[in-house]
């Protein structure tokens, strides 16, 4: 039986992704979005970093969710919010917004940011030559870009730290006929792995494909018979981390020409407690169910077409995880159909 597909963003996340949520319910949209844990005063947070690209150019919003740690559920989370419309980015490359941190005081959060000469590949967030930062009155708890030295300037006289911050997870949105890229870290000061999914008719038929995952041009899954098995779970090694990987692609097979139903999700998942001895014990499993090609993965049927297992979200759960232990790293993918 397959493990239950699990939910990469929990409250943290629905504040600012209700539309991207909504999306995977109607129609593809070119977005990154990153969730990073820092702390702000002393106090863990979740700062959730969303890039879009639009016919109108490039938008960015930045949302910061608070946890107290107070007992009280009116004051254990706060919440504040920026968003750059696109048109904003293309009038001003460079800039600075506020946003007030709590409503019992009158501290603010500043988001400062400089797209002037930023360098854009595929993929909605910039690649190189920009940054973007958040600050409180003390710290800046979050800068993201290589531009550190022009930051550092405009943020002059606050403290930072260079581990302040940690990516916990990532969402994307890729919109492909067959085969779906992108690059993700999976252990933190690691290096960037690409991923590519592919679903190959070769494999199979053009009734039944093959789901194939690669890492760095390496096989990792291949899945045959797609049709039975298009829901499923694995466990991959990838620089010595245990990476768990969920897919469930049955709207690419069975959603038929419905608007906003050609979508798969692919979610990989660090596991916290992985030592390399547990590769081991996964390449000498016994069980029937298990494919062993190599000590570098495994894979093992999912559920038939009968059954009625979706996605589940446990948001309080997640959020707890995420705040108050911060395991691991997670990126869920929603890979469209152009076609």
């Amino acid at each position: 039986m397959m493990r239950d597909f699990p939910s990469c963003f929990g409250e943290s996340g629905v504040q600012i992704a209700d539309s991207s949520a909504s999306l995977a319910r109607n129609s593809p949209q070119n977005s990154v979005t990153c969730i990073y844990k820092s702390k702000i005063r002393g106090c863990p947070c979740l700062i959730t970093v969303t890039w879009t690209k639009t016919l109108m150019g490039q938008g960015l919003t930045v949302s910061i969710l608070v946890d107290d740690g107070g007992d009280h559920p009116n004051s254990s989370r706060s919440l504040c919010r920026v968003e750059i419309k696109p048109w904003l980015l293309i009038s001003k490359h460079r800039g600075c917004r506020k946003a007030p941190l709590s409503s019992l005081d009158s501290s603010t959060l500043d988001v400062h940011w400089d797209l002037s000469n930023a360098k854009f590949g595929a993929a909605p967030e910039p690649v190189q030559d920009y940054y973007v930062a958040v600050k409180d009155d003390r710290d800046v708890v979050l800068l993201l870009g290589d531009m550190e030295r022009e930051a550092h300037k405009k943020l002059a006289g606050l403290g930072w730290a260079r581990d302040s911050a940690v990516l916990v997870a990532k969402r994307e949105n890729m919109l492909g006929k067959k085969s779906y890229c992108t690059r993700a870290q999976f252990r933190d000061k690691g290096q960037a792995h690409s991923v590519v999914i592919e679903c190959d008719p070769g494999g199979g038929s053009l009734s039944d494909p093959c789901l194939v995952i690669r890492i760095d041009d390496r096989d990792v899954v291949r899945v045959r018979r797609l049709r039975w098995k298009f829901r499923g779970n694995c466990t991959i090694d990838v620089d010595g981390t245990g990476v768990e990987v969920f897919w469930d692609v049955h709207n690419w097979l069975f959603g038929g020409d419905c608007v906003g139903s050609n979508y798969g999700v692919f979610l990989f998942q660090t596991c916290p407690f992985w030592a390399e001895s547990d590769n081991e014990k996964f390449c000498g499993s016994s069980s029937s169910n298990v494919s062993k090609p190599s000590c570098i993965s495994s894979w093992w049927s999912s559920a038939s077409p009968s059954s009625s297992q979706g996605i589940e979200d446990d948001p309080h759960h997640q959020h707890q995880l995420q705040l108050q232990q911060g395991l691991g790293f997670s990126l869920i993918l929603y890979a469209w159909k152009s076609e």
